[in-house]
């Protein structure tokens, strides 16, 4: 199950579990649209793997199965990719 990080690891903005503004990549990596568009240019720095729009989670599903609280910033990564 995706974990639904709250925040792009790049800018750390935040990222509703119901944002259509999340990009992940199959590790589940997270960023904001802008940075992974404009920055990243669609591909992730951590991994190297293609950064597509996050799935979201019905709100029934979400209150069952809630969304990670945990935020990964790693400003420094961001603009290399792997």
């Amino acid at each position: 199950m995706l974990e639904l990080r709250p925040s792009c690891e790049c800018c750390d903005v935040a990222l509703a579990p119901e944002s259509t503004e999340a990009r992940i990549c199959s590790f589940e990596c997270t960023f904001c649209v802008a940075c992974a568009e404009n920055v990243l240019h669609g591909k992730c720095p951590n991994c190297g793997g293609e950064l597509v729009m996050r799935p979201r989670r019905p709100a029934a599903k979400l209150a069952q199965y809630p969304a990670s609280t945990q935020r990964i910033h790693k400003p420094a990564g961001c603009g290399r990719a792997a």
